[in-house]
């Protein structure tokens, strides 16, 4: 038996949207866009969603508002130590600096305890990830950034779907950013987005995504075909070649869109699929306590079902890559589960951090891995994975 670790469904309204796209001759940025993130939008809660190239751009495009509001470069962005490296490449490609706070091992997310110390004159934001779809505390991480004046940038590129305290994980910072990479939940093959209720970030966005230039209304005519623009020439010059800002290329086409809004149609079918899933095999893994280990869904939360974290325990008398060999062999696709930015990760070693740093992150990044939990496991996929541990267990435990 195979368990691939994601899957796609392209429903049958996103062929037909590509098609229609495909005979217009109309292929960047247009109507379907607009349409996907309007429904992005009333998915999240929010009352403004950009999309944009990629999840990374997502995280970029959101942080690179700092700006509106006054950082400048150099100015320092607080995160998780655990993350995909995309969080931290983003925050650099930003322009800003990079400065990382340990994780708690049972949630995967920033421990907001350790925080405060962390702020200094020149801290402008906190970049919370909401890893493997598990909600960050967000009380405590807002309470911090309203007695420091600091903006909260919700990295919710997993957590489609996740609920904090009845509130959608999303709608809760002054900015998110998504991921609809062809693994999630809601997916355009590649793409991001970004969600917020300002509606003056929001034009901020459209500009940033499109070079900085001042075109950034709602719902521009230039690209949609809708009619002429009335602001075009309003200062006596192509307002498409006026830049305000700094920005980025980083626009979804409207093929992506369309793969987006078929994936919007069957939004709440795959949830409550892999939210199952995650939930049973969260009971496997648990099952075979404390060699192994994961995080658990509290009643104040809905886990976002993006994949199943594992963690080997501290007196296994195996390793993950043991582990994580063993289950490929027999079929089941995993993937690491990231690691500590600051001191696993070659690229960020110019920052100076010593291993021991952010020990909880470094051991999620020596005894970690995921497992799909896709709209296509079903119940005998669920009973060989554990099949699989415990065959395994057998032999080395």
């Amino acid at each position: 038996m195979k368990i691939p670790f994601g899957a796609i469904t392209i429903t049958p309204l996103a062929k037909q949207l590509a098609m229609e796209a495909l005979e217009s001759g109309r292929v960047s940025s247009g109507q379907l866009v607009r349409r996907f993130e309007q429904r992005f939008a009333e998915l999240v809660g929010a009352s403004e969603a950009v999309a944009v190239s990629s999840g990374t751009d997502a995280v970029v495009l959101a942080l690179a508002c700092l700006y509106e509001r006054g950082a400048q470069r150099g100015d320092e962005v607080i995160l998780p130590a655990l993350s995909f490296v995309a969080t931290g490449n983003a925050v650099l490609q930003a322009g800003f600096t990079p400065v990382f706070v340990d994780v708690r091992r049972e949630t995967l997310n920033i421990d907001p305890s350790r925080i405060e110390r962390a702020i200094t004159p020149r801290t402008r934001a906190i970049l919370p990830v909401h890893l493997m779809g598990k909600p960050a505390d967000m009380d405590a991480i807002m309470a911090i950034a309203r007695r420091h004046e600091l903006a909260v940038i919700e990295d919710a590129a997993e957590a489609h779907g996740a609920k904090y305290k009845g509130r959608n994980v999303g709608a809760i910072g002054d900015l998110a950013a998504f991921s609809l990479y062809v693994a999630h939940i809601i997916t355009s093959i590649e793409g991001g987005i970004v969600t917020t209720n300002d509606a003056e970030l929001a034009g901020v966005l459209r500009s940033l995504r499109s070079h900085g230039r001042a075109c950034k209304c709602d719902v521009c005519v230039v690209n949609t075909g809708s009619g002429e623009c009335r602001r075009r020439f309003e200062h006596g010059t192509d307002i498409r070649f006026v830049f305000e800002r700094v920005g980025f290329s980083a626009k979804m086409n409207e093929l992506e869109a369309a793969v987006g809004l078929g994936s919007l149609e069957i939004y709440d079918a795959i949830v409550t699929k892999r939210h199952a899933n995650l939930l049973a095999m969260m009971d496997v893994v648990t099952s075979f306590g404390p060699l192994l280990q994961t995080f658990r869904e509290e009643p104040h939360e809905f886990l976002g079902p993006h994949a199943l974290p594992v963690l080997v325990g501290a007196d296994a008398p195996f390793t993950r890559d043991d582990l994580v060999l063993h289950l490929v062999s027999k079929g089941v696709d995993t993937r690491n589960l990231f690691a500590s930015m600051p001191t696993q990760c070659a690229g960020f070693a110019y920052l100076g951090h010593r291993w021991g740093e952010f020990s909880e992150a470094e051991y999620v990044g020596d005894k970690g891995f995921h497992v799909g939990v896709h709209q296509e496991i079903e119940p005998e996929h669920i009973d060989y994975f554990r099949d699989v541990l415990a065959t395994f267990m057998k032999e080395r435990a």
